[in-house]
């Protein structure tokens, strides 16, 4: 089965009246705006894949397109490989996601070899495990190609070391359809428990088939910009999930508890041909592929990050919505403070915008970053971002941000 990014079109999610969208009503917030940079690296990235602030106050970067594992000092502008391309000890193929672990460890995501490594607090390789785990069917679902594998692609982890990610929601209803939401998992690295701590909607989708028994070919299309939750996770372990069926920002506590902010106000925003142009490029520049295969019985998982070959798909061949959902897909970080950045959906070219939702779930602040940026980690006082230039390059920025 190849999921890669889509080619062709998907049934589609059509918003029949853009006044049909809810608008609730909301107070007046601060906005504020973060226009300069205390510091930007003076080198591009082919992709800033994932970002951690180190306690030093250097950045760990992970860019899975220049197959770089890097250490930044974006005062002195310097930077250090660690490690280097491979399938061995203290190597990595692509190396896409920095995500921290208790005692100043880092868990690496390196999608090129399919295995998650642990790094230690002076960066030293340590012990890996597989991405492609088997299990006992845990967010797979029954008829699922996944034959009860989990694909842990980390979204966060917590101070307990949990590894938290989104089952892939292969698993058929009754009837053949693809299931309309999937599972938040919570994998524990010290026991090996999977267990599932929350549900998304999922867009719209559909899958394709070809080719005959013994070489059958599923692919898996989506319906562009139809609406999604998304969601992350704090490292006091909550869960940070943004709604479609309105607007708000619902938290879950690590018990199971919930906590959740009033209905957010929102525009809808007409999809143009600038906005199907923006998601195509986005899409087939930086999109994840997930290859699932079954040889003889035998189920196996591949991972990769852009360039999924076979140039960029004619936006004609899909069907779109009328207008974007309220936030983007995959928009919603959170704070070492813990509070919760959701990106908004603006037009093609505007500046981002992202609101603050505090750890009641009542939106606080309301954030403007200048043109083209995109948010790809926080630290201690910092936001950082990454600028992406008309050669698809990203340059890496440093903003101050008030908490």
């Amino acid at each position: 089965m190849d999921l890669r990014p889509p080619k062709i079109a998907g049934a589609c999610l059509a918003l029949t009246m853009l006044t049909g969208i809810p608008v609730a009503t909301a107070a007046q917030v601060p906005e504020r705006r973060l226009t300069k940079p205390d510091a930007t690296f003076p080198e591009a990235f082919g992709m800033v894949g994932g970002l951690r602030e180190l306690r030093d106050g250097r950045v760990l970067i992970a860019d899975p397109l220049g197959q770089a594992l890097m250490v930044v000092d974006l005062v002195a502008g310097t930077a250090d490989t660690i490690g280097r391309v491979g399938a061995g000890p203290g190597e990595y193929r692509q190396p896409d996601g920095v995500f921290p672990l208790p005692g100043d460890s880092t868990l690496l995501v390196d999608l090129g070899n399919g295995r998650l490594t642990v790094l230690g607090p002076d960066l030293s390789f340590g012990e890996t495990t597989p991405i492609a785990q088997g299990g006992q069917g845990h967010g797979a679902g029954q008829g699922s190609p996944m034959g009860g594998m989990n694909a842990v692609l980390p979204r966060g982890t917590d101070s307990q070391g949990r590894v938290y990610f989104q089952a892939l929601g292969l698993g058929m209803r009754p009837g053949g359809q693809l299931p309309d939401s999937a599972a938040i998992m919570r994998w524990d690295r010290a026991t090996g428990a999977f267990d599932e701590v929350g549900r998304v909607k999922l867009q719209e989708r559909r899958t394709e088939t070809s080719g005959g028994r013994g070489e059958r070919s599923v692919r898996l299309i989506q319906t562009p910009l139809s609406p999604q939750d998304a969601w992350a996770v704090g490292w006091n372990g909550r869960l940070a999930t943004a709604r479609t069926d309105g607007y708000y920002l619902e938290w879950t506590e690590p018990g199971g508890g919930r906590v959740r902010g009033d209905d957010v106000s929102y525009r809808p925003v007409r999809i143009r041909r600038a906005e199907k142009e923006e998601w195509v490029n986005q899409s087939s520049s930086s999109g994840l592929r997930v290859m699932v295969e079954i040889n003889n019985g035998v189920r196996s998982m591949s991972f990769g990050r852009g360039g999924g070959g076979g140039g960029l798909p004619d936006i004609d061949d899909y069907e779109w919505p009328d207008a974007k959902p309220p936030f983007v897909a995959s928009g919603v970080r959170v704070t070492p403070e813990g509070d919760a950045w959701v990106r908004r959906s603006v037009a093609a070219g505007d500046a981002p915008v992202f609101d603050v939702f505090g750890a009641d779930g009542q939106l606080k602040e309301r954030v403007t970053l200048p043109v083209g940026r995109e948010v790809v980690g926080f630290g201690r006082v910092h936001v950082y971002v990454v600028l992406r230039d008309e050669f698809d390059l990203q340059w890496l920025e440093r903003y101050e941000r008030k908490t």
